[in-house]
């Protein structure tokens, strides 16, 4: 077994009282690099590299608190990961790369919490690199995990109430590249890329209740995640990449899910993922992309939703898959300027209240590519691209 593990810069606190006040500013550039170097491993090869400019963590419990956090990260974060494979990288291999310019967690139980967070990137770069070369490796199961973003907030509430206002403006290019390079892998191989400017995660739970307030902003010049897969041989080979200028997902489990959400991005959000096999039981890409997206939902009352959504920037998904001799090859993209979805649960009394506008003032593009020169079982390319995209639903636990 190889493991490594690299450095990061890295600002932390973490407390529990009535008042918690964080303030935190990142000047300088933040790097953590990991290369490993291998000949023939047979139980695991496992690689880590995390870059972050300014991190802070909040837990409370059993006791009213205040929150303020303001986070400013002015430098670039770069993290990146590197395998080289001579003959055999193992059972098991295992890369896992992000970095962040601001990362927020706040949490809560048993109490009543009140919070105004902040965070802000300035014209910087965010960068999240991976990369595995075995051009005459072999490996068993494969998982590399590449996430860059810009400001990241998460906010959990246990059997609790929360009363939030997130304000999130990034400023960075942030990119996620990776790709990969194996004459057999025996099992899954699966290499996923994610980049995100501006992302904000509720989860509440045990009859909690939660009233967020948010603004997100995306100025940067770019939103990039891209991969790149390429096979001798590979059992079943998936390339999935996912980027986002903004986004809010708040789930919750209680009496109110009440959350008023605005968006702008006027970033160049892109979505590229790439594969190809000479031999293959299954192949797959897929990419995602969208400007602006929200899910908010309440499995146990009420939901209030008042979004406003404008994109400003283009928007591209591309999924491309070239394939040799095998069974099934397969590539989707989908992308969307303002994406929103609601829901609350039918048999728990659910109720909806609405109010959505979104405007999409710029190009929206998806393609896909799926070519087979040999003999396949299918072959299927799957492209949807939308300006303004609206879901709401209410609907009984377990159904389809």
């Amino acid at each position: 077994m190889i493991v490594g593990t690299a450095p990061c810069g890295v600002a932390t606190s973490q407390t529990a009282a009535s008042s918690v006040r964080n303030d935190q500013v990142q000047l300088r550039d933040i790097f953590g690099s990991q290369t490993l170097d291998v000949q023939a491993v047979t139980d695991q090869t496992v690689g880590e590299s995390h870059g972050s400019g300014n991190q802070y963590q909040a837990s409370v419990e059993d006791q009213d608190t205040d929150v303020v956090s303001n986070q400013f990260a002015l430098g670039n974060v770069t993290a990146e990961t590197r395998l080289n494979v001579v003959s055999n990288s193992g059972a098991v291999t295992s890369l896992n790369t992000t970095a962040v310019g601001n990362a927020g967690e706040v949490g809560v139980t048993g109490a009543v919490i009140t919070s105004v967070l902040l965070q802000e990137t300035g014209p910087a770069a965010i960068r999240a690199n991976s990369q595995i070369t075995a051009p005459a490796g072999q490996a068993g199961d494969v998982d590399a995990y590449i996430q860059s973003q810009g400001n990241g907030q998460v906010i959990t509430a246990d059997h609790s109430t929360a009363g939030v206002r997130v304000i999130q403006t990034n400023g960075a290019a942030v990119t996620s590249d990776g790709g990969g390079v194996y004459a057999y892998i025996k099992g899954e191989a699966q290499f996923q890329a994610v980049a995100s400017a501006n992302d904000l995660t509720y989860s509440g739970s045990n009859g909690s209740g939660a009233r967020l307030v948010t603004d997100q902003t995306n100025n940067a010049t770019q939103t990039l995640a891209a991969q790149f897969t390429a096979y001798g041989q590979v059992q079943d080979g998936k390339t999935i990449t996912n980027a986002v200028g903004n986004g809010v997902d708040a789930i919750n489990q209680g009496f109110l899910m009440d959350a008023t959400a605005t968006q702008t991005n006027r970033s160049y959000v892109r979505s590229q993922a790439s594969s190809s096999a000479a031999t293959f039981g299954a192949i797959s890409t897929d990419a995602h992309s969208t400007g602006n997206n929200i899910v908010v939902g309440d499995l146990g009352g009420e939901v209030r939703l008042d979004s406003t959504q404008i994109n400003d920037g283009g928007v591209d998904a591309i999924a491309v898959t070239s394939a040799g001799e095998g069974y099934d090859a397969y590539a989707s993209a989908s992308a969307a300027g303002n994406a929103v979805v609601g829901y609350a649960c039918a048999e728990c009394s659910g109720r909806m209240t609405i109010t959505n506008n979104q405007t999409n003032s710029n190009d929206i593009g998806a393609s896909t590519t799926t070519t087979s020169t040999g003999s396949a079982r299918s072959v299927t390319g799957v492209a949807n691209a939308v300006g303004n995209s609206a879901v709401y639903y209410v609907r009984k636990p377990g159904s389809n």
